[in-house]
This record gives structure tokens, C-alpha cells and sequence, in this order.
């Protein structure tokens, strides 16, 4: 049907306007095309979705640049995003993922791209992203950051934001662990929650523990219930290392430790071993969707302090 909808906005754009995109078409003429389209093929023609057919064709001018992976929900919801690089990022990121049109439009409405762009720093840096999907090579494997975001959402979660323990955060990430594995990104796999790593001195249970695939390497996730602090940042540390040395096979890249908090705090970030090490990061994470005027200030106050 994706084809089928191209070629009635190549109709609408080419026949019907004279190949002009600027014209206006009549919402009359879209009215009695609707009733005839309707009678003859059913439901699915009504103005409102021929104005996204007619949008469709404007976008996508190239008939072979429209991918039969998706589903012609999948593209309304595209045709939604005015940024064409965020737009081919989408695309190339649902049909490698295997994105339902629900989970697209869940990832374009917590601004995931942008999120992915605030770890990144520069601008430039959204193109080993975008070629990303394609090359599933050693050298890009090795850009942890491109697998990494700064905030996370757990909006799928229900929780109030007063929630105060930890432990009931684990919980429920667990018991949705099909979308926090969406949320944390392509690649990962749940190993083991509450790991425990034996040492001569005692015993030291991680939170959570997953394997990205692509990266080749473990990430141990540590859960904050406050601001960060100079002392999650050497826990951690300590973590990350003893992983190294009794966890990790000989084939595995380094293990990444991320640390997630309820807020960044960038004095120990700046000061901090998070500051040069290429094992260890901090992300804030947030219970409820904010609204996106907010989550984009968001995200340029925190580009803002990686060049302070």
C-alpha cells in the first residue's frame, strides 16, 4: 500500500497541480477525490490522509528512496519531522531495529536523535551516527558515545518522580525491560541484575549488566536516586575495573561503566575521572516526558557545558 499511497501523491502533485508544490489544492478537489477513491477502494482515502499522500510524494520525489520496511504509519509519523537529517537517521534506525510505527513514534517524541547529538558534543559528529546503520564495522564499533544518550527517558515506567528507592526503580525497569532496552538503544542484551563480583575483601553486587553486540563489551549500570556525586563516580570506577579483571573474556572490548542520576552534576564531571576516561560516563535520566520545549533546552544546556 506504501507504493500505492506514492503514486497517488505523484497524481495529486503531478497531474492535479501541474507538478507545482507551491499551488493550492482546493479542498474541494480533494474532497471529491476522496469520495471517489473511497467508493471504488474503501477506507483509507479520506482528505486528511491524502494530504499526507500529497506530503509523501514532496518528501520522497525518488519512488526506489522509499523503503518497503515500513509501514505507511510508520511514514506518516515521519512526515511529521522537518529535519531531513533526523528524518534519514529514523528510518535507517527502524528498519535495522525492527521498529514498530508505536516504538518510532515514541523515539521521535522523546527527541532521541537530539539526545544521541547531546553526547556527541559537535554537530559533525551526527554522521558516523547516521552511516552507523549501514556499517557495522570494527572502527565505528568502537565510538562508545554514538551508543550513548544524555537524558534517558523512563516515561514508560508510570512512576512519580518522589520515588525514592532504588531498588524499586531496578525493579520496574526490569519488569519493563522491553522498553527500557529500547530506550537504551540498539545492541544491547539483559545479562544479570544485582551481579555480584567476590573479591578476598567481600562480595559487590552491580545494579544492572548488559552486553552490546555491536560494541563487543559489557555496560554495568549503577542507579542513582540523587545528584551525582564524586563517590558514585569512584564506585564506579572501582566497578568497572574489577569487572576487567574477573568478568571480561579476553575477546570482549573494555567494559563501559554508566552511571545514571537524577541530575548531572558537571563540577565532578569536569574534575572527576569521567572527564578523560573512555570507560566511564554519566547520564541524567527522567521519570515523565517533559514537554519538548523543555527537553530541548534541556539538551542545548547540557551542549552548552561540554565547551565550558
Amino acid at each position: 500500500m506504501v507504493q500505492t499511497y506514492w503514486e497517488i501523491g505523484r497524481l495529486i502533485v503531478e497531474d492535479e497541480q501541474h507538478g507545482d508544490n507551491r499551488a493550492k489544492f482546493g479542498k474541494r478537489v480533494l474532497q471529491t477525490l476522496s469520495a471517489e477513491l473511497t467508493k471504488e477502494f474503501g477506507k483509507g482515502f479520506d482528505t486528511s490522509n491524502l494530504r499526507y499522500m500529497r506530503k509523501f510524494y514532496l518528501t520522497f520525489p525518488i519512488r526506489d528512496a522509499v523503503r518497503h520496511e515500513l509501514s505507511w504509519t510508520h511514514y506518516r509519523t515521519l512526515l511529521k519531522l522537518k529535519n531531513e537529517l533526523a528524518r534519514q537517521w529514523y528510518i535507517d534506525e527502524a528498519i535495522t531495529q525492527s521498529w514498530s510505527a508505536r516504538a518510532l513514534e515514541r523515539q521521535i517524541s522523546t527527541l532521541y536523535y537530539e539526545r544521541l547529538l547531546s553526547t556527541q558534543g559537535k554537530q559533525q559528529s551526527i554522521y558516523p551516527v547516521l552511516a552507523e546503520g549501514k556499517q557495522k564495522t570494527t572502527e565505528l564499533a568502537t565510538s562508545v558515545k554514538d551508543y550513548l544518550r544524555d537524558p534517558y527517558i523512563f516515561d514508560f515506567l508510570g512512576l512519580p518522580s518522589s520515588i525514592l528507592q532504588e531498588n524499586k526503580l531496578e525493579q520496574t525497569l526490569i519488569e519493563n525491560l522491553k522498553e527500557f532496552l529500547l530506550e537504551l538503544g540498539k545492541g544491547f542484551a539483559f545479562v544479570e541484575r544485582q551481579q555480584r563480583i567476590s573479591t578476598n575483601d567481600g562480595d559487590f553486587y552491580i545494579d544492572l549488566v548488559f552486553y552490546n553486540f555491536h560494541l563487543k563489551c559489557f555496560l554495568l549500570i549503577d542507579l542513582k536516586m540523587h545528584k551525582l556525586t564524586h563517590q558514585d563516580v569512584g564506585q564506579m570506577d572501582m566497578y568497572v575495573r574489577m569487572y576487567e579483571e574477573k568478568k571480561r573474556r579476553h575477546d570482549d572490548n573494555p567494559t563501559i561503566g554508566l552511571i545514571l542520576c537524577t541530575e548531572k552534576n558537571h563540577t565532578v564531571a569536569k574534575y572527576s575521572i569521567l572527564n578523560e576516561s573512555k570507560q566511564l560516563f554519566a547520564s541524567k535520566y527522567m521519570l515523565e516526558l517533559p514537554s519538548e520545549k523543555e527537553l530541548i533546552l534541556q539538551l542545548e544546556k547540557e551542549r552548552q557545558k561540554l565547551f565550558e
